[in-house]
C-alpha cells in the first residue's frame, strides 16, 4: 500500500519536517492545522476566525486526498484557553453539525503565541 504525503505549502511543515496530510489506503490523518492563511502567511486574532481557517486549511488537504469533511471520522482540538472553546462552537457546527465525528478539545500551549487553536482530523475514505 502506497503512502500519499500532502503539503499545503506552509513553511512550518519544511522547517520542522512533517506534512499536512498523510494517506495510507482509506485512512487520511491531517496534522495539526492551525488559523494560518498559508496563501499570505497571515493568522487572525479572533479564534473564531482562526477555527474557520483552520477548517478551511483542512478542507483543502481532504480534497488533495480525493476525500472530504464528511468522510471525518475524529477530530482533535487544541486551544491555548479552553475558556475560548464556546466561541468556536459555530464554526465548528457550521462544518461538523451533520457529521458529528468523535471529538476532543484539550488546552496546551500551542508553537506560535498569535494561535488560539489547533484542529487535528483523522478520515476513512468511503
Amino acid at each position: 500500500m502506497k503512502r500519499k504525503r500532502i503539503s499545503s505549502g506552509s513553511e512550518f511543515e519544511e522547517k520542522i519536517g512533517y506534512s499536512r496530510a498523510v494517506v495510507q489506503g482509506n485512512w487520511v490523518f491531517v496534522s495539526g492545522t492551525t488559523g494560518y492563511n498559508y496563501e499570505n502567511m497571515t493568522i487572525s486574532d479572533d479564534i473564531a476566525s482562526q477555527t474557520e481557517q483552520c477548517l478551511l486549511n483542512i478542507k483543502n488537504a481532504l480534497e488533495q486526498a480525493e476525500t472530504s469533511l464528511s468522510d471525518v471520522v475524529r477530530v482533535m482540538y487544541i486551544l491555548k484557553e479552553a475558556s475560548e472553546f464556546e466561541k468556536c462552537w459555530p464554526v465548528l457546527g457550521k462544518y461538523f453539525g451533520e457529521i458529528k465525528p468523535a471529538a476532543t478539545m484539550i488546552a496546551a500551549g500551542l508553537a506560535d503565541e498569535k494561535m488560539k487553536i489547533e484542529i487535528q482530523v483523522t478520515a476513512l475514505k468511503n
